[in-house]
């Protein structure tokens, strides 16, 4: 009894409700050190195009920065240099994925992990990810944002909320998906840009295909990326005690490193504006053009 008694003492001074966690043998253990991602969706973080660099609007479409209700990546790789090949970095992360009849990977859409903002994502020890890196690449794969629509009836005009689910991985496979609260069986494996939209006056989602995503990537001359991917770049910052330009784990560290995945959501979702008035409305068939990222800035916290 007195045995058992310990044990379940030194579980709960692990759980925290004691000040420190001690083993059966009244040895103090300290918490092992954590990499933690973290996702950040900024409107007003820099709008970039496919190079990197600052992108605007294109002639005869409009954009909007959605509200963003969650995402979720697929794959997450620290990368030494500007010159490092894709999957020659510290590959930390891949999300589940399945084999199709044709021998085709997709992403598990089911069995992903999803994120809102200022929430974590993924955690990893730090022991696991020694090195120094100079850059971040995420491969993202789902984003769920709310978007502002225009609905004309006759002589009646109002603006309403809408909600899309938005695949912008290389592949998904998708069982069924709720948008927010509607749901569409899918029983599918679809390619980057398939999305879904719920609006308050149907009872069912409809659907689409965006014929673009944009994917930054600074590195576009010395390390591209694959084609149809989703793979979203960055060079590392962070904020204390110095501006550093790289991510150093030496596997000595005795705290948690945060790294604030920050996504510029500026513009991000993208139309073609028929008759210019920067609304977009989907019944006079302004088709969605872009729904990619515009940016990732890697702070270290």
């Amino acid at each position: 009894m007195f045995i058992c008694m310990k044990k379940i003492l030194a579980i709960i001074a692990c759980l925290g409700l004691f000040s420190t966690c001690k083993d059966n043998n009244n040895n103090v253990v300290q918490p092992e050190p954590k990499l933690i991602f973290k996702f950040k969706f900024d409107p007003a973080q820099e709008r970039l195009g496919s190079d990197g660099l600052p992108k605007a609007i294109s002639v005869g479409n409009a954009a909007q920065s959605p509200i963003f209700n969650r995402m979720s990546a697929h794959y997450i790789e620290l990368t030494p240099t500007a010159i490092t090949p894709v999957g020659a970095g510290k590959v930390v992360y891949i999300a589940p994925e399945r084999t199709l009849s044709n021998g085709d990977k997709a992403i598990e859409f089911d069995q992903s992990s999803f994120a809102g903002n200022n929430e974590m994502f993924y955690s990893m020890p730090l022991k696991n990810a020694i090195g120094s890196f100079d850059f971040i690449r995420v491969s993202l794969a789902y984003q769920n944002f709310d978007i502002q629509f225009r609905v004309t009836n006759g002589t009646n005009t109002t603006d309403q909320t809408g909600t899309i689910a938005s695949f912008i991985g290389f592949r998904t496979y998708i069982n069924n998906i709720t948008v927010k609260n509607q749901i569409l069986p899918v029983n599918a494996a679809k390619n980057q840009g398939f999305w879904v939209f719920e609006n308050p006056f149907t009872s069912t989602p409809s659907f689409g295909q965006a014929s673009a995503t944009t994917v930054p990537n600074p590195l576009l001359l010395t390390s591209p990326i694959p084609a149809g991917s989703c793979l979203v770049t960055g060079a590392f910052k962070m904020t204390t005690p110095l501006i550093q330009d790289k991510l150093i784990i030496t596997g000595n560290e005795t705290q948690d490193i945060i790294i604030e995945v920050s996504l510029s959501t500026n513009g991000s979702f993208e139309w073609t504006d028929a008759n210019g008035n920067g609304k977009w409305e989907p019944l006079l068939n302004e088709n969605v053009v872009d729904m990619g990222i515009r940016g990732l800035r890697p702070i270290i916290k």
